[in-house]
């Protein structure tokens, strides 16, 4: 099995996810960081697509979109795995993750995954910081990557 895992990381977390998918798979895996790379053109040659995502400032990154958007009708054909990481938890959570993939992706995936987060105070800009400030009222890093999550993910693509 070819396995390839998608996805953009502002701040370093989704990426964290991104590795820890990685350590439950001994067969061969790409990470593409669509922040920091080229947009992929060749996803026939993969087996399974991971497509992870974080919310920043209430919504998922454009690259992110773009990806979904240009790729769907082949991520269709694939085993598709989801995965998400943000702050919040329960139903919120779940909308965000809604809003995120589009529904007949979600459908079709193999696995849906909400990680918890990070918010990773002394990586952010000062905007940021004085957003996050004013809206969680925090000033430190804070951290709930949810470990299980992440391995009850990993294992249904074994």
């Amino acid at each position: 099995m070819k396995y390839l895992i998608v996805f953009s990381s502002l701040h370093g977390t989704t990426e964290k996810a991104a590795h820890h998918i990685c350590e439950y798979f001994k067969n061969d895996v790409e990470l593409v960081d669509l922040y920091n790379e080229a947009p992929l053109r060749e996803l026939e040659i993969y087996d399974v697509i991971i497509i992870g995502v974080s919310i920043h400032l209430s919504s998922i990154q454009r690259q992110v979109k773009q990806f979904l958007k240009t790729n769907l009708d082949i991520l269709l054909t694939k085993k598709v795995g989801l995965f998400l990481c943000c702050m919040n938890e329960g139903e919120l959570a779940k909308e965000q993750f809604n809003k995120a993939f589009p529904s007949e992706l979600r459908e079709h995936s193999i696995a849906n995954g909400l990680f918890g987060g990070e918010l990773l105070f002394s990586q952010m800009n000062f905007l940021e910081q004085q957003i996050i400030q004013k809206v969680k009222g925090i000033s430190s890093d804070i951290t709930n990557l949810n470990e299980n999550s992440i391995k009850a993910f990993a294992t249904k693509f074994l």
